[in-house]
């Protein structure tokens, strides 16, 4: 049987503790997932109609979660005054990944974890180059998304160490799909 969105999920964010932030938090979805350990989560998400409903899914979850408006290449808050990150199938699309992988480094403390669940550039060439040939139109139709990224090695460029990568396709189907690639992980911010 095939792992699906919701065990990702889990997998992501499973014994989380302390003070967390999320980027890109969209509507929420993950909200359901984040351990009791969590003290705080706060969510930044900057599309205002996205931002409502990750405020209702907020309302109902478990753990105390404040919904703020901002932009993951722009955090407003101090250096090192998170315990982790956390970035969920939102770093395909964020106009500068580079940026924002800074700044989740900044505001992370030193020693903290950055969560990834990311779709990913394939790691066989062919795939690869299909992926780059997609992104001329993908991230019109699909949100800015862009399928042709490695963000694991921008993860590390960022600062950040892969403590634990699992690379696998999702969904699994005959269908062409250029972003079926992903990566689940952890990296700690040295």
């Amino acid at each position: 049987m095939e792992t699906g969105v919701a065990e990702h999920r889990d997998e992501l964010v499973a014994d989380l503790t302390g003070r967390i932030i999320e980027i890109g938090a969209g509507n929420g979805m993950n909200f359901r997932h984040y351990p009791s350990e969590i003290t705080e989560l706060v969510a930044v998400e900057p599309e205002r109609y996205l931002r409502r409903q990750a405020a209702a899914e907020a309302a109902r979850a478990a753990v105390e979660i404040t919904v703020i408006e901002a932009t993951a290449d722009r955090l407003p808050f101090p250096d090192a005054s998170f315990d982790g990150g956390v970035a969920s199938l939102v770093l395909c699309s964020v106009p500068n990944q580079t940026r924002a992988l800074a700044e989740l480094h900044r505001v992370v403390r030193p020693g903290g974890e950055l969560r990834f669940y990311e779709h990913v550039r394939a790691a066989d060439r062919r795939s690869a180059r299909r992926q780059e040939r997609a992104d001329i139109l993908w991230p019109h139709v699909a949100g800015g998304c862009h399928t042709a990224r490695d963000t694991p090695a921008a993860i590390e460029r960022a600062g950040f160490v892969i403590e634990k990568i699992r690379r696998f396709d999702f969904p699994t189907s005959r269908m062409p799909n250029p972003a079926r690639p992903h990566v689940l992980g952890r990296a700690r911010r040295v």
